[in-house]
């Protein structure tokens, strides 16, 4: 966005065996079978594995979720074209096999013969509905532009385009073809996002405003099914119409939604989860001798979003005053202390350039910590050491985490700025959501998980109108420029282009980068088989547990 403890197994009789045999020889190939259970980590009745997924989900649409604990929770239950490794590398998944165009702007999926957890069949055409569905302007949904490399999906969602002219089409039931706008060298990427999941029609049209409410309703494609929902807990079993339901091991899955850091950590100490959403940074140097601390690999950043329509925070000179007046440093030494590394720039370290060097390095910083420059622009643009200063708030969801670093920063602008009314305030995660998407908030704490590993990930975001662009940036440049990354055949053009993109987005300074994530998380020794995933979520599908 973690593991955690021990489990029971047991060895239920299910059914008898009606052979006439004598009991010895009974006993003996029991002997076997459960030896080479033993050793292959197949699953055995009552193998539970228990996950904080840390929050309640803001919505179990995969269409119109946002957040990683939506996607984590859908990851288990839904699968789309491809589907991710631990490295963030798309692997064959709903679709067994590809054909790319030589141009590389068409791609013909082979889908394998497979079904809802129903038990009805999935065909090609599921997935052209699904799709048309999250580009519908009705839907509004945040994550729609996902889809626009795809032909003729961008006029669709803009409302100025037909359904009928986007470019996908279900040859049969187990063909699709997809048509772009130019070669997308990470569309095998974006295929296995939540947004290309495809979904129930059934259901959807029988109650589209409430079909994700409920378990009996929500039916996916995936390892797991969901069959409760209830006392912010969700359970999970195999869904035995999974087209690779033998690589599925445990019998059940346990998510618990629990947001203080501190209780999950208790949680896991006490035996009661196998992994942990999170770790308190200041129990990181107590918990850094024990084997279960893993400090995941994490592609993305940490940063506060200002809302350009509010004054101040509409003078450049006063964002610029705040970013330069923030000890990074001290954030992730004192507060975080996950190995995270403090942020000079939005796109973070990991994404390769076309040559295979680093796109963060070349890029390099944009800023540096600078105490006098910041006094200087705050008392340009009005405000001599604070005086006069309007008071605002610092918004963030619930977390142990975002309140100490937000503490940290109100801190810092006092002493260094003399900016004194800085309130807190905290909210459950779909209100924050909810009032960051509605410019309810003057400043913001906020993260971005990279859906795929290419720089456009974290810059196609911020074009005007986006929906997770909650900064309000506009900028005509830009917006043209990522469209031309869209259709751009050349890897190293493009590639300059979005560094160009980086160079106007943080030029503006519309955000105020924190540090580039780390995962901390606490994983007990007996859980195996899981996929932590670089750019976000965890894959339960091939987990199971150890005595």
């Amino acid at each position: 966005m973690h593991p955690a403890n021990s489990k029971r197994m047991q060895i239920k009789n299910k059914g008898g065996i009606f052979l006439k045999k004598s009991l010895a020889m009974l006993f003996v190939i029991m002997l076997i079978v459960a030896s080479m259970a033993g050793c292959t980590g197949k699953k055995d009745d009552g193998m539970e594995i228990r996950y904080n997924v840390g929050t309640e989900p803001e919505t179990m649409d995969v269409h119109l979720s946002t957040g990683i604990p939506e996607a984590t929770i859908m990851l288990q239950i839904y699968e789309g074209l491809t589907r991710m490794d631990a490295l963030g590398q798309p692997k064959a998944a709903l679709a067994k096999s590809w054909d790319i165009s030589e141009d590389k702007t068409e791609y013909t999926f082979h889908l394998r013969e497979s079904k809802w957890a129903n038990g009805e069949t999935l065909t090609a055409h599921d997935l052209v509905w699904s799709w048309k569905r999250a580009l519908d302007p009705e839907l509004a949904a945040d994550y729609a532009y996902m889809l626009y490399p795809i032909l003729g999906a961008e006029a669709y969602n803009a409302g100025k385009g037909s359904a009928d002219d986007i470019g996908i089409e279900a040859v049969d039931d187990l063909t699709l073809k997809v048509k772009l706008v130019g070669p997308t060298p990470y569309f095998l990427s974006l295929v296995s996002f939540k947004t290309y999941y495809p979904v129930y029609k059934k259901n959807i049209e029988a109650d589209p405003e409430g079909w994700h409410l409920s378990v009996e309703t929500t039916v996916g494609n995936g390892p797991f099914k969901m069959v409760k929902w209830a006392d912010n807990k969700m359970e999970f079993v195999p869904n035995e119409h999974y087209w690779d339901a033998g690589a599925v091991k445990a019998d059940r899955l346990l998510f618990t939604m629990v947001e203080n850091a501190s209780t999950e950590l208790t949680m896991f100490e006490n035996g009661e989860l196998h992994m942990t959403n999170t770790v308190p940074g200041q129990e990181i140097p107590r918990l850094q001798k024990m084997p279960e601390l893993k400090i995941f690999p994490y592609l993305g950043t940490y940063y506060y979003i200002f809302n350009l329509e509010k004054p101040p925070f509409d003078d450049i000179r006063v964002r610029k005053a705040l970013t330069l007046a923030i000890d990074r440093q001290a954030i992730v030494d004192n507060v975080t202390q996950g190995g995270q590394l403090p942020a000079f720039a939005f796109v973070p370290p990991g994404i390769p350039e076309p040559d295979g060097s680093d796109f963060r390095e070349k890029g390099g910083d944009y800023f540096q910590e600078d105490l006098a420059l910041a006094k200087e622009l705050l008392a340009a643009a009005g405000y001599p050491d604070g005086e006069g200063f309007p008071a605002f708030e610092i918004l963030y969801n619930t977390s142990e985490g975002h309140k100490l670093i937000a503490e940290a920063i109100q801190e810092m602008w006092k002493k260094n700025l003399g900016i004194t009314n800085v309130t807190l305030t905290n909210q459950e995660w779909g209100i924050y959501l909810n009032s960051r998407d509605e410019g309810a908030f003057t400043v913001a704490r906020a993260g971005w998980i990279g859906d795929y590993n290419d720089p456009n990930t974290f810059l196609d975001m911020w074009t005007t109108g986006n929906g997770n662009n909650n900064s309000r940036f506009s900028n005509a440049e830009y917006d043209r420029l990522v469209a031309e990354c869209l259709v751009e055949g050349n890897m190293n053009t493009r590639n300059d282009k979005l560094h160009r993109l980086e160079d106007i987005f943080m030029g503006e300074m519309s955000i105020m980068p924190i540090y580039y994530y780390t995962l901390p998380a606490m994983v007990s020794q007996k859980l195996k088989g899981y996929s932590s995933i670089i750019i976000g979520g965890v894959d339960f599908k091939t987990a199971y547990i150890t005595e």
